[in-house]
């Protein structure tokens, strides 16, 4: 493997992660600022829906801009908003100011979430974008790893507002690397025709593309499925199962670890049996596993090393329909690399934070609304698959 290769997905990788990494150090948190500002767990739950809500709407104007102008300009003006919400997070003296400040992070943090994506798919195609795609995602993993760990660290040290001049330093950081080690992948003649009415027209025929919205939609409900995890395991692992923060963020790191790790498996299986065969038998087996947790729970068996251990392997699935779905979708888009993985970006954020307000709607103290949520949408992903990928369309990915 060269070193540009290796260099991109570590570049990339990390301006991904810096919108994750302000929800996964932020997760431990979240019973304790409920108890410092003195609102209930439905309020707390609306400042991380407000990120989710941002991350999303942002990243459809990001990414029109970045065909318009190059993909490191929006890059810029992200990550400097993104670092000023965060020092306002840091110092909110309650609830209501935390909110509008993590809602104007969150449209930041999403020039991160959709530019390296159409870098990605500046650079390459089918199985190599795959492969790329995985080892960005392996980059990405050291959020969902590493950032629930050192959030609760940080929380036990010094309070959850350490956790926001944590993600203020990150964000920096993220600038500097950037401005050194990334170059352009979008140059002057390629921006010729890009235009505010060309994006509008990117999005309506993208709109029309059956095929497009379909994959979008398997990853959407895949992510989503995530997203319920992400907004409710807090809550139930330490104040239902009793795990301290700290065993909280070990928990939540292994299924992390199971989704990253699997994941760059995807060049290989790809190159070998294809992208579409690959979504199938993956999307499949993660709705089998999450809807088996559900007959599980249902039946009145809550322990939480079963439910841990079918988590693990779910989300280790879950791990091969993301960047496969992500490549497919964007395969075909080049020209409007950027426009394409903002409505895809857009699509699944805010699908994601419907799928945790509905979740939020049913809370109860324990862990069956978000198993719940988790097995329906992994039953919604696997039905539009099998929807899409049936096509005649598609069997060109196949090879």
């Amino acid at each position: 493997m060269n070193t540009p290769f290796l260099k991109n997905a570590l570049v990339l990788g990390l301006l991904s992660a810096i919108g994750p990494f302000a929800i996964d150090m932020y997760l431990p948190a979240l019973p304790s600022i409920g108890q410092t500002l003195g609102v209930s767990m439905s309020a707390v739950q609306a400042s991380l829906m407000a990120f989710f809500i941002s991350l999303g709407i942002g990243q459809i104007i990001y990414g029109p801009i970045s065909d318009m102008v190059g993909r490191k300009p929006p890059l810029y003006f992200g990550l400097a908003l993104f670092a000023v919400c965060s020092v306002g997070c840091a110092i909110a003296p309650d609830i209501e100011t935390l909110i509008v400040l993590r809602f104007l992070q969150g449209l930041g943090a999403s020039a991160g979430m959709v530019i390296p994506r159409a870098v990605v798919r500046d650079l390459h195609t089918g199985n190599d974008a795959a492969r790329l795609m995985s080892l960005l995602m392996l980059v990405f993993s050291v959020s969902p790893i590493l950032a629930p760990l050192s959030g609760s660290l940080l929380i036990e040290l010094w309070g959850w507002r350490s956790v926001f001049w944590a993600v203020t330093v990150a964000a920096v950081l993220a600038l500097i690397l950037m401005a050194t080690s990334q170059p352009e992948t979008r140059p002057p003649e390629q921006r010729v025709d890009s235009s505010v009415r060309s994006a509008l027209s990117g999005y309506v025929f993208l709109l029309r593309d059956p095929h497009f919205h379909g994959l979008v939609f398997i990853g959407a409900f895949g992510i989503s499925s995530f997203f319920a995890y992400l907004a409710n395991s807090s809550f139930i692992l330490i104040d239902h199962y009793g795990l301290t923060p700290r065993q909280y963020s070990i928990a939540f790191a292994a299924n992390a670890a199971s989704f990253i790790g699997v994941s760059q498996f995807t060049g290989r299986l790809s190159a070998r049996f294809g992208l579409v065969p690959v979504v199938k038998v993956a999307v499949a087996a993660y709705a089998l596993v999450m809807t088996a947790l559900l007959v599980v729970n249902l039946m009145g068996i809550e322990r939480l090393d079963v439910m841990l251990v079918m988590l693990f392997i779910g989300f280790g699935f879950l791990g091969l329909v993301i960047p496969t779905t992500t490549v497919l979708a964007l395969e075909e888009h080049g020209t409007i690399a950027g426009t394409a993985s903002a409505l895809m970006g857009t699509l699944q954020f805010v699908t994601g934070a419907a799928v945790m307000a509905v979740t939020g709607l049913f809370v109860d103290g324990t862990a069956r609304p978000m198993v719940a949520g988790i097995a329906v949408c992994a039953l919604l992903a696997w039905f539009i698959s099998w929807l899409t990928l049936r096509s005649a369309r598609m069997r060109g990915a196949q090879m």
